[in-house]
This record gives structure tokens, C-alpha cells and sequence, in this order.
């Protein structure tokens, strides 16, 4: 495992589409393995694939749990959001986008279609923080940034 470099907001990969993982071998795992180093020594609690230069759809999350003395590391490769409901606003930041903060629309809750590191595909409803984590580096594969998404905090409906 390898701590790799951020790829910095004003770098024109991070604006790209990603393309999908079609490969899921060594280089995938080792791939994974070293995002998730990257984002630990960058005290983050997610990154995608391109934050570390890499154009495909894969991402990891750092998932709240029911034990708040625990975190969940989930993997997602080719994830797409079935369905969502519900709107919350949150500050938000990027480990792309140092020092800068703002509010966010996101759902409450979404239902994402991804596969595992082996290709498996799975299903899952994230709620919450974790509803927020997920959306935020999933819009990080289509060259999305969470600024690109802020609000007036006061209204919260996501209108400017």
C-alpha cells in the first residue's frame, strides 16, 4: 500500500467523466488499498478514484456504524444511485478542494447499485452522514464537486 497525491481542485481530470472498472484483479485491489491509505493520512472519510488521478468509477467511503466507536470501509466499484429520498443540508469540504467548506443539498437516503472489489454486485440503502459520503465522491466519477452543489444555508431546499 502507497499514500498516492491528491489531484488538486483547478486539475482538469478532476472534471472528467470516470469509465467503468471492467478488470477486477491485482492492480484493481492494489488501486483500493492504496485510496484508502491516501484518504486515512489525509484525514478524509471518503475519495474516489480520481482524487488519486485515476479516471474509473471506483470510490470508498468511511461509513458511520450503530457502535459510534466503529467506522465501516466500504468499497464501491461502478456504483450507481437506484433511488433517493428525502433532503438534508451539511457543510461540506473536500480532500480536493483544501480549506474550503459549504452547504450542501443531499438526499437523506440512498439506495446504490455498486460491485465489490471481485465483482459482485450488491445492493444497499445508506442513510444519513453515510447517504451524504456516498453522493458526494459518486458525483466525483461524472467530474462533479460538492461546491458545484451548495445552497443559501437559510432556505435548505436547495434553492439559490
Amino acid at each position: 500500500m502507497a499514500v498516492r497525491d491528491i489531484v488538486k481542485d483547478g486539475e482538469p481530470l478532476l472534471r472528467k467523466k470516470s469509465r467503468p472498472v471492467d478488470k477486477f484483479d491485482g492492480k484493481l485491489h492494489a488501486l483500493l488499498d492504496d485510496m484508502l491509505e491516501t484518504m486515512r493520512a489525509a484525514d478524509g472519510v471518503g475519495i474516489a478514484a480520481p482524487q488519486v488521478g485515476i479516471l474509473r468509477q471506483a470510490v470508498i467511503c468511511e461509513l458511520e456504524t450503530e457502535n459510534e466507536e466503529e467506522t465501516e470501509i466500504l468499497e464501491m466499484i461502478n456504483p450507481v444511485i437506484l433511488k433517493s429520498s428525502g433532503k438534508q443540508v451539511g457543510q461540506e469540504g473536500c480532500l480536493s478542494v483544501p480549506g474550503k467548506r459549504c452547504p450542501v443539498l443531499r438526499p437523506k437516503s440512498v439506495t446504490v447499485r455498486y460491485q465489490d472489489r471481485f465483482g459482485n454486485e450488491i445492493t444497499r440503502v445508506l442513510e444519513g452522514f453515510n447517504a451524504v459520503v456516498a453522493s458526494h465522491e459518486i458525483d466525483h466519477l461524472s467530474g462533479i464537486l460538492f461546491y458545484d452543489k451548495a445552497v443559501k444555508e437559510e432556505n435548505g431546499d436547495g434553492r439559490k
